[in-house]
This record gives structure tokens, C-alpha cells and sequence, in this order.
């Protein structure tokens, strides 16, 4: 088939699923296409990408295309929540954590060797926050949050197997020593492919068993098969071409979801306590877990990478690791400040662009006192998303299985040092816009 009639026959099929979302929430506000667009970049290839002429050499990433299309979201969405009438404390009181973290951000630009652009990074996460912000001041923040979550499957996932099979210089990778074929798809490496298929498909597993449950219903015809086939689609490109040239990481994280969520709803039809589960005391020894393996050389984590089909070392993690970690005890308390490790000059030395390791990312920008930081928040959420699941079980086992996604994930990939990242930025997300709703009082964890 010509590349041109699977790109017109993709962009039909892409259409389709937005008419069905459109359908699905038909009173949801045009300004949630603010949130929307910003997700669909953060989870895709920054636009300096997409259109090199409009970029820097040097920094795609921070082209004057994304710069001004950043800014145009921002003045937006400032102008949406400006307008409608927020409960500023309540906010505030139910995401002291999150507030406190983004602080300890500006904070870190004081010590920052490069301030100015610790500074403009920072703003990037201001950003994100007022994303979710312009959620929550929808009517029906949770139908918001899974409207994002259906765009961006609907649209990223189509596309994805579009570049790679018929546009395979967008699309696909080969790896700069084995020569491994590697599927990137409208990512930027093919961890971000498996990290967009991971939360696709869960969400997709999520909705099917609600509508088997009653709780939600196809609004056309022959939607449910629309939506397996995205599905399937999804599970093509989490798994790769090749056994060696997949995200072994987004797997492991997406079973140990799946898994949750299993067990959540087991329990819920057993009429079993579902508080007899601790799961923040899982988060903390998943955490836990991944910072002991950067500070043991990986030994932890060599049986499950074995199962999984890959080497002991984490396909050469550990030496990253072992190289960055004498970098990060140099700053062990506060780091080098928020944005200021990662140059163009460190990415040249190291001759990579994160540490493979959300953990020992942030304690290379913030330091220990980032990732105690970041960790109370995402614990603390835990706390707040497992004391309702007797009052919203579907949606707090969502918010549930992403924490845990997003923990086990940066055992062996980055993602916990930014709020713009796609998996952080979805739990980011889902802890604001539960601002509006009420737990269960009598909950004790």
C-alpha cells in the first residue's frame, strides 16, 4: 500500500475514535482540548522535532515552535481558570505535597550552575500543573481525565504503527552498537513507545471491564471493536519487533498494573476488604527497591530482568548507574539543581541523555531532599486514592495501578524528574483533579 493512502486511510480511522469520544462526552468544554494538546506533546516527539526547520541545532526540544506553542497554552489556560471560579484552598489544602515539591523545584534554580534554564524548565512544570488545573475546573473532572486518556490512545497508537510501517525514518530506530531494529513510533525512543502503550492499554483493559460491568456503554455502533482494535494495536507495539527491542521495563510495569487491578477487583466482588492491601506500603518498597538497585550496581533487579529476556546488567544500566552515581554523591542533599544536570555537555561525556533510572535522576537535579519529596507526594496520593475505593472503586484502582506504573517503571527508566513526563504528568493529573471529591472519613489506613 502507498504511504500516502495508509497516511489518508490512518487520519479516517483517527477521526472516527474522535467522533466517538466527541459522543462519549459531549458536554465537555472546548478549553479541555488545552490539557489534550499538551498531553499529546509531552507523550510524543517535541515539535522541533516534527519540524526541524522551525528548531535550534543544538536543542530541539526547546525549538521557538515549542516555546511559543507552550506559551499560547499557558495564556489559555490561565485565561480559562481565571474564569472560572475555583476553591483555591481547597485546592491548596488537598495538594500541599505537590505544591511543596514544584517549590523545592524554584528553589533549586538558586544552586543551579545554569539558572537561567533551570529557570525556563521550571516554568514547564508550571505548566503541566495549570493543565490539570484547567481539568478540574471542568463540570466532570474524573470524564475529563479519561477523555485525555482516550484521545491520546486514539491518536498516538494509529500513528505510531503508521511511522513505523510505512514511514520508517519517523518511525523506527536501530540501536548505535547491536544495530537492533527499534520501534520508536511518534516517541523519541522506543521506552517512550512502551511507556505510551503501557498506559494505553491499561486504560483500554480499565474501560472494557467497566462497560462489561454496566457502568459504561459503546454510544455507536461498533464501538467496543473500534476499540479492541486500538487495543491490539497497542499490544503490537508494547511488545517490539524483536525480543531484544522492546521495553522490558513498560512490560514489567504494565503486568505488575495489571496485576493490581486484578487483585483490587477480585476483592471488590469477594466482598473482602480492599483496605487489607497497604499500597503505599507497596509504593514505599518499590521505591525503596529501585534506589537500592542503583546503589547496588542492579544486583536486585538481575532475576526479573533474566525472566524477561534480558541480561543481568539491565542491557548496560548498571554501568550507567555506577558511572553517574559518583556524580550524584558529589550533590547527595540538594543535587545540582532542577534541569541543570542534563547539557548538551554531560549528554556528550556520558554519551547518553538520562540515567536510566527515575531515582537516580532526581537525586542528580534535587538530591536526596527532591526524592523524599517526590516520594511523599506520590505516597501520599496512594493514601488519598485507596481511601476511595469504597466510594469510586473504578476510579481509584485507576489512580492506584498508575502510581504503581509509574514507580516500577523508573526502577529502570526516567520519568519521576519531571511533572511533564507523560506517565508523572497522568498521576499529576488524576492528584489535582481528585481536589473535588470526597473520600470515605471512616478510611484508616
Amino acid at each position: 500500500m502507498p504511504p500516502i493512502v495508509a497516511l489518508v486511510m490512518c487520519l479516517g480511522f483517527v477521526i472516527f475514535l474522535l467522533r466517538i469520544d466527541y459522543k462519549q462526552v459531549p458536554k465537555m468544554s472546548l478549553a479541555l482540548w488545552l490539557p489534550t494538546i499538551w498531553i499529546l506533546i509531552a507523550a510524543s516527539k517535541p515539535l522541533g522535532v516534527w519540524f526541524p526547520f522551525t528548531s535550534r541545532v543544538e536543542d530541539v526540544t526547546s525549538s521557538p515552535l515549542d516555546q511559543a506553542t507552550l506559551l499560547i497554552l499557558f495564556s489559555l489556560g490561565l485565561l480559562v481558570i481565571v474564569r472560572r471560579k475555583l476553591k483555591w484552598l481547597n485546592i491548596v489544602r488537598k495538594n500541599v505535597w505537590l505544591i511543596v515539591f514544584v517549590y523545592f523545584l524554584f528553589l533549586s534554580i538558586f544552586w543551579s550552575d545554569i539558572p537561567f534554564i533551570s529557570f525556563k524548565r521550571w516554568i514547564r512544570e508550571v505548566i503541566a500543573v495549570l493543565m490539570a488545573l484547567v481539568m478540574l475546573s471542568e463540570q466532570n473532572p474524573q470524564r475529563a481525565m479519561q477523555a485525555i486518556l482516550r484521545r491520546t490512545a486514539f491518536i498516538l497508537i494509529p500513528f505510531s504503527l503508521l511511522l513505523i510501517k510505512y514511514f520508517p525514518t519517523r518511525g523506527v530506530e536501530y540501536g548505535r552498537w547491536s544495530g537492533d531494529i527499534m520501534w520508536i513510533g511518534v516517541t523519541m525512543q522506543k521506552n517512550g513507545l512502551g511507556r505510551l502503550c503501557m498506559i494505553s492499554a491499561f486504560f483500554l483493559i480499565w474501560t472494557f471491564i467497566k462497560r462489561w460491568q454496566g457502568l459504561d456503554r459503546a454510544v455507536v455502533k461498533y464501538q467496543t471493536y473500534a476499540e479492541l482494535l486500538v487495543f491490539a494495536l497497542t499490544l503490537r507495539l508494547l511488545v517490539g519487533p524483536t525480543l531484544q527491542a522492546y521495553s522490558a521495563s513498560a512490560v514489567m510495569a504494565f503486568l505488575a498494573g495489571l496485576m493490581a487491578f486484578f487483585v483490587l477487583f477480585w476483592m471488590k466482588k469477594s466482598k473482602v476488604d480492599m483496605r487489607a492491601i497497604p499500597f503505599e506500603l507497596v509504593i514505599v518498597i518499590v521505591i525503596f527497591f529501585g534506589v537500592v538497585s542503583v546503589f547496588e550496581g542492579g544486583l536486585a533487579t538481575s532475576d526479573i530482568t533474566g525472566a524477561l529476556g534480558r541480561d543481568g546488567t539491565l542491557t548496560g544500566r548498571t554501568e550507567v548507574w555506577a558511572n553517574l552515581l559518583p556524580v550524584a554523591t558529589q550533590r547527595i542533599i540538594l543535587g545540582h539543581g532542577f534541569g541543570a544536570f542534563w547539557t548538551n555537555t554531560s549528554r556528550m561525556n556520558f554519551e547518553i541523555s538520562d540515567a536510566h533510572s527515575g531515582y537516580l535522576d532526581v537525586m542528580l537535579e534535587t538530591g536526596i531532599m527532591g526524592l523524599f519529596l517526590i516520594s511523599v507526594f506520590i505516597i501520599s496520593s496512594c493514601r488519598k486514592a485507596q481511601s476511595l475505593l469504597y466510594t469510586d472503586f473504578y476510579w481509584a484502582s485507576l489512580w492506584i495501578v498508575f502510581l504503581l506504573m509509574l514507580v516500577v517503571h523508573n526502577v529502570a527508566e526516567t520519568s519521576l524528574n519531571t511533572l511533564t513526563s507523560h506517565m508523572t504528568a497522568s498521576v499529576m493529573f488524576m492528584a489535582v483533579i481528585s481536589s473535588s471529591m470526597k473520600s470515605d472519613s471512616n478510611m484508616r489506613l
